[in-house]
């Protein structure tokens, strides 16, 4: 049963209302001509227009979208959005990623699937679909600059928001008839955070028997996809992995100006072109609106629009194997006629109603729409003492200091120590450098100073009480995080080293 938030919209003949943004760049021209083909095709939609992106920005709004911009987005809860550009510098903001994460859009969906012979590949069999986790990992943005040398990103994993792309990634699978899911994870380096996405992984499997499952370390994965993607069927990763895999399993399939994409939450939905707003082209009538138009297809399926979704897809098939391209994709070997966006446009329309001939046909009549599935596990069910007894059992205590020395900061750090905690190890840049550090090791000013409970159990008083002691010492705390323990198992990683 569809999660009731996002019943589709079946054999109704009232319009859908959908939210439309042009974009920057090319998005106009691509965004006219998806329209174009879309009012051609039947869909019965209507469209609230926004502006967002590059004028936005040039009024001083860091987000590059309008307060009220989002009234017609929460409303009509699916968005076609044409390429922004987003400014280099000035603290802006990436639209892109407050979108997603500001209307919960937790799933990128991006199907990458090879058009030979009539657009150059050397996949020919490529038929790859990526599910990106969409709101975590360190696309959290949340910096710091903490020394004169040293920045930090935090990479946050989080049981839920695992749990709920990888339940999506198996649901599109039997929803949409593929046989695999592969996890994308780096849990030999990041045994906390990607083997807690690994684990949970492996537990969302075993629901789905009928669905063969494996995972793979991201490099030598992403290395297997772009030499074999025909061994791989949908592809399930953290954020910042499938940002750079799906661009990968894009381009390798033909051309990143050809994929579409969509990001779906709970209440809304956006589906977009996955190419940049491309200025240096803009206003020649040039561009390839392929990508959008796929989007806008992929978005038609959404909302259960299967008739007009199947005539473009397969218009515009046709319109590829006639030999039919646009100027990016033009190749003499395999294309008839060089198109400029425009006449691409009218050779879709054309041929709506007709299906290709030697490509494969698009068949949606039995579509059905991936469930948004419900988070059924608990923290007990993935990973011993993800909610059991949880103890403190000291802290790292992250410090400015200058000199290469690490042998005189110990020392300086032990005399100033409240004596309930002992210094256990320092490291830099996460390698131990104390105790018996080796002097090959480069340094940088700022140092991970590790403090183990002299006690049982630590608590906030004695760390506040440790911190307090070591300040009056002049040492330069930056940051501390806390060492815990779940039911006795440290939940902590180790120095390198250590």
């Amino acid at each position: 049963m569809l999660n009731p938030k996002l019943q589709i919209i079946k054999g109704m003949n009232k319009s859908t209302p959908i939210t439309i943004a042009y974009g920057d760049g090319i998005g106009p021209e691509i965004m006219s001509s998806t329209i174009k083909i879309l009012e051609a095709s039947g869909a019965k939609l209507t469209f609230d227009e926004i502006e967002i992106g590059e004028k936005i920005y040039q009024k001083g709004i860091k987000s590059g979208i309008e307060d009220d911009s989002w009234d017609p987005i929460l409303k009509n809860k699916i968005l076609l959005k044409a390429p922004i550009t987003t400014p280099q510098g000035g603290g802006v903001k990436s639209l892109n990623v407050t979108m997603r994460k500001t209307l919960g859009l937790f799933a990128n969906v991006r199907p990458c699937k090879a058009y030979s012979p009539f657009i150059k590949t050397k996949h020919p069999e490529m038929d790859v679909v990526i599910i990106r986790e969409n709101e975590e990992d360190t696309y959290g943005g949340i910096e710091h600059r903490q020394t004169f040398e040293v920045y930090q990103c935090l990479k946050l994993i989080t049981l839920p928001g695992t749990e709920r792309i990888i339940r999506y990634a198996f649901e599109y699978a039997r929803s949409n008839n593929r046989k695999k899911v592969t996890c994308f994870t780096k849990d030999n380096i990041m045994k906390l955070t990607d083997g807690l996405f690994h684990e949970i992984f492996k537990t969302i499997a075993n629901d789905y028997p009928e669905i063969e499952s494996e995972n793979m370390i991201v490099d030598i994965g992403t290395a297997k996809l772009a030499d074999t993607p025909e061994n791989f069927d949908v592809v399930v990763m953290p954020n910042l992995y499938g940002d750079i895999v799906s661009d990968v399993a894009a381009q390798i399939s033909g051309s990143v100006g050809m994929v579409g994409s969509s990001n779906i939450g709970p209440d809304c939905a956006m589906f977009e072109a996955i190419h940049g707003s491309a200025p240096d082209i803009a206003g020649k009538n040039i561009a390839n609106p392929s990508a959008l138009i796929n989007a806008a297809v992929m978005m038609l399926r959404h909302i259960g629009q299967n008739e007009p979704a199947e005539k473009i897809q397969n218009a515009w098939l046709k319109t590829l194997e006639e030999g039919l391209h646009t100027a990016d994709t033009y190749n003499p070997e395999t294309s008839k006629k060089r198109l400029s966006t425009s006449e691409f446009t009218d050779a879709i329309i054309e041929r709506l109603g007709q299906k290709p001939e030697i490509l494969e046909a698009s068949d949606f009549s039995a579509n059905q729409a991936t469930i948004i599935p419900e988070l059924l596990l608990s923290r007990t069910d993935v990973r011993p003492g993800l909610r059991q007894h949880r103890a403190l059992k000291g802290t790292d205590v992250f410090v400015y200091w200058e000199p290469d020395n690490p042998d005189l900061l110990a020392k300086q750090l032990q005399h100033y120590s409240n004596g309930k905690f002992e210094l256990t190890m320092i490291t830099n840049r996460g390698t131990k450098v104390w105790p018996n550090g080796l002097p090959q090791t480069f340094c940088t000013d700022h140092w991970r100073c590790r403090f183990k409970s002299t006690g049982p159990e630590a608590d906030s008083s004695t760390v506040i009480d440790l911190l307090s002691s070591l300040n009056n010492g002049s040492i330069d705390i930056i940051k501390t995080e806390n060492l815990y323990e779940f039911d006795g198992e440290p939940a902590y990683s180790l120095g390198q080293g250590e």
